[in-house]
């Protein structure tokens, strides 16, 4: 069984036994009919991925690793906040008529702070200081920045990453370690998904900066699975799992900002059959 099926299967599990169930109560969710979105609930999963040991995608069903880095570089290399620029659909619900989704993701990665060094944008900083600082416990990005919420179209979900190097005792090569905080997480629809392009985000970072992906500690506040996906997941989790996949990433790409999806691939990817039309509520 590959390690991320078994992590999902564990967690979908405990949220279904041991959540706390929503119906009845205020939410903001609904379903596109009106409905509410009731969940079920738990507070404060934390999900640990070695990504030395293998590439957490999940094998119940295929995660789309071209549009899951898509987006990813939407947000960090693109650093873009229109769906023009984004090759799926799957911010479509919350783009006004110029496909702006707000001062919300890429918009706040492209702004630039000041520094003793100079101005960086977030994701320049973090790779400035990983090839200087290496050491440095001030390598991170927040996009949950309070003075623009009004103007975001939705609240960041996967709202800041926290980097941390360590030395491999028998390689001595640095490793490139990250935790992925997010305050909220769909679990049928953007669980896996958001595993897979943080996983990428780590390996991607880690080769042009002359390291090795090391962990990747996915902190989740609300972990929540939708009523209505409920017998989706308890489906999903009956499947037969299969061998983790192995990752191939260009090892030509230097620099960030020349990766594009075609260099990344899933190498022996057997997988359960896709679930197809997931309701989103929104």
């Amino acid at each position: 069984m590959a390690y991320a099926d078994d992590v999902f299967k564990q967690m979908c599990r405990d949220i279904i036994d041991n959540g706390t169930d929503t119906r009845g109560e205020k939410v903001r969710p609904h379903w596109p009919d009106g409905t509410p979105a009731y969940t079920v609930k738990r507070f404060g999963v934390v999900n640990r991925y070695d990504l030395r040991k293998e590439f957490p995608a999940l094998t119940l069903r295929r995660t789309a690793i071209k549009s899951a880095t898509d987006e990813l570089l939407w947000i960090w290399q693109r650093k873009s906040n229109n769906i023009h620029d984004l090759n799926s659909h799957i911010w479509d619900e919350w783009a006004d008529p110029d496909g702006s989704i707000g001062k919300a993701y890429g918009y706040q990665m492209q702004v630039k702070h000041q520094y003793k060094e100079g101005m960086f944008d977030m994701v320049d900083r973090v790779i400035y200081d990983l090839k200087n600082n290496p050491y440095s416990r001030r390598i991170m990005t927040n996009i949950y920045n309070f003075q623009d919420l009004h103007e975001m179209n939705l609240y960041p979900c996967a709202y800041s990453m926290t980097f941390n190097c360590t030395k491999d005792p028998e390689t001595g090569k640095l490793v490139l370690n990250a935790i992925l905080n997010q305050r909220s997480n769909d679990v049928l629809a953007a669980n896996n998904w958001n595993v897979v392009q943080y996983a990428v985000l780590v390996h991607m970072l880690a080769q042009v900066c002359g390291m090795v992906a090391g962990e990747l500690v996915h902190v989740i506040a609300d972990a929540h699975i939708y009523d209505r996906h409920i017998p989706l997941i308890e489906e999903l989790i009956s499947r037969e799992s299969y061998p983790a996949p192995k990752f191939w990433l260009n090892p030509e790409v230097k620099d960030f900002y020349d990766f594009t999806p075609d260099d990344v691939k899933l190498i022996d990817y057997q997988h359960g059959e896709q679930i197809r039309d997931i309701p989103i509520a929104i």
